[in-house]
């Protein structure tokens, strides 16, 4: 069975950003991917920011992205770029801690202005921690995820598209890394 480890670099946990995940997380459950979350926000904020990898709860969040064939790394725009509570965590993942994963970036801002915060915020700190193949990603805008009188989010149908076409390439191409890993472990 597949795994994937999403990193939520939200610091809140009832967000737009969560009904992207929720979306996305629904779209792997189909195809019986396990799925597991790391929402930095409950991480003990000492640990995350006196950079403590020996603490408990970073040790287990780094299990989780060892043993993950995939990673999602989900995160809100602020100042053209990604939080600084994922990049604490981030700074946490040893040296080389993504190689061999693929990656699924998804971003939601209040704007197209920071469309390419994916690009040049991201993707070289994913580099720099040993990822190689990182999928274009899912910049949503905040307006693409309207909240409900219920206190919940409607996702647009652009988004929904734009989501499931994301989630569609992320499993086809897990579904090739571990046939060829598999075939690697057979020789």
């Amino acid at each position: 069975m597949a795994k994937v480890t999403i990193i939520n670099g939200n610091p809140s946990l009832n967000s737009r950003l969560s009904a992207v995940i929720q979306f996305v997380e629904a779209k792997l459950s189909e195809q019986n991917i396990e799925v597991r979350t790391i929402n930095v926000a409950e991480l003990p904020p000492e640990d995350l920011i006196h950079t403590k990898f020996n603490s408990e709860a970073i040790v287990n969040a780094n299990q989780w992205v060892a043993k993950a064939d995939a990673i999602i790394v989900a995160s809100p725009v602020y100042q053209a770029s990604y939080t600084g509570v994922l990049k604490t965590f981030l700074d946490l993942i040893p040296q080389r801690g993504l190689a061999g994963k693929l990656i699924l970036p998804l971003f939601i801002g209040g704007s197209l202005a920071h469309l390419l915060s994916i690009d040049y915020a991201l993707k070289p700190v994913l580099s720099a921690l040993g990822a190689r193949h990182i999928l274009g990603g899912v910049y949503a805008v905040d307006a693409q995820v309207a909240r409900t009188e219920q206190g919940g989010f409607e996702l647009a149908d652009d988004i929904q598209d734009r989501l499931k076409d994301a989630a569609e390439e992320f499993i086809r191409e897990l579904d090739y890394k571990l046939v060829i890993q598999s075939a690697e472990q057979q020789k």
